[in-house]
């Protein structure tokens, strides 16, 4: 068995079907299924069952599947650590990162990066913001862009806070939020108990549900035909100048906000690549955060 195989275990458990994989990989079906068969009468065990909908791993086969990802984890870091005896920034860089995050801020990160190391190789996975703690938990990737107040005993950064904002088509004002529909998105959980708590200081009763969304683009596209308003992070808001966003506040004045911070281990930051990274994006914010500062004390001028 080889890091082939690995891949080959990896890619089947992801598609459960033999021949979306044989196309992820490259293969034939005839030589992937040919492939599976070598490997079940090396090991003398059975590693897929076939159903009407696809294949499923027998218990020996996830077995085998663990034993691949954990080989495939270690030989990616096999490879950073290589790359660090030079001291030279390029080979591999696993990056795990917010959703959100990765569709308004990280593809231009990514290629400034890049512009910068183009010896690098970057492998990145999104999720929501609990899902990319547990990679960095379990070093699935080196570094990650979390949401929220993130559970991380190790180095991490604040990149930024954002407002959450009330988001309508139509001026609205918030003390009648309760007697107009609401539009919610599936997020994390971290965001949703920040607004119900927001929701439950300053309202007696609860809002009207509308509508229920899986993602934040379709909730604010729900918005955008005026059939609903709806509480999201501002991230991303600014390209739409149909809408309305009103800043929110609790009881007591200060805003309502989320954070977004890069998280790392400590022995990350020993891997020239890692260590680039989360010194280009603190940069990146930094830079941001001195021009947001200077445009409000007037002497920026921002068309």
């Amino acid at each position: 068995m080889n890091d082939r195989d690995w891949i080959i275990l990896k890619t089947i458990a992801e598609e459960r079907n033999i021949t979306k994989a044989a196309e992820r990989l490259y293969v034939s079906q005839p030589a992937l299924t040919y492939r599976l068969k070598l490997l079940e009468r090396e090991f003398r065990v059975k590693i897929l069952i076939r159903t009407p909908n696809g294949v499923i791993l027998t218990p020996q086969g996830e077995y085998l599947l663990t034993y691949s990802n954990e080989m495939l984890l270690r030989l990616t870091k096999m490879k950073e650590q290589l790359a660090s005896f030079g001291d030279k920034v390029k080979g591999p860089l696993r990056i795990g990162s917010s959703a959100i995050f990765a569709n308004y801020e990280l593809p231009q990160l990514l290629h400034g990066f890049r512009e910068l190391y183009p010896e690098t190789e970057i492998f990145l996975k999104t999720g929501m913001s609990k899902q990319v703690r547990r990679m960095i938990e379990h070093e699935e990737v080196a570094v990650a862009i979390i949401r929220g107040d993130p559970e991380w005993k190790e180095e991490k950064h604040l990149l930024f806070d954002e407002p959450v904002c009330l988001v309508s088509k139509t001026p609205l004002e918030v003390e009648d939020l309760p007697n107009h529909p609401r539009i919610i998105y599936g997020t994390d959980s971290s965001l949703q108990s920040l607004v119900s708590e927001w929701w439950r200081k300053t309202f007696a009763r609860p809002f009207i549900e509308s509508m229920a969304v899986d993602t934040m683009d379709t909730c604010r596209r729900m918005v955008q035909q005026n059939l609903g308003w709806a509480i999201l992070p501002s991230i991303g808001l600014s390209e739409f100048d149909d809408l309305l966003l009103h800043p929110l506040f609790w009881p007591d004045g200060s805003p309502l906000i989320r954070k977004t911070w890069i998280c790392y281990g400590a022995y990350a930051k020993e891997l020239p690549t890692v260590r680039a990274f989360i010194d280009y994006v603190i940069k990146q914010f930094s830079a941001r955060d001195t021009a947001t500062t200077r445009a409000t004390n007037g002497s920026l001028i921002v068309p």
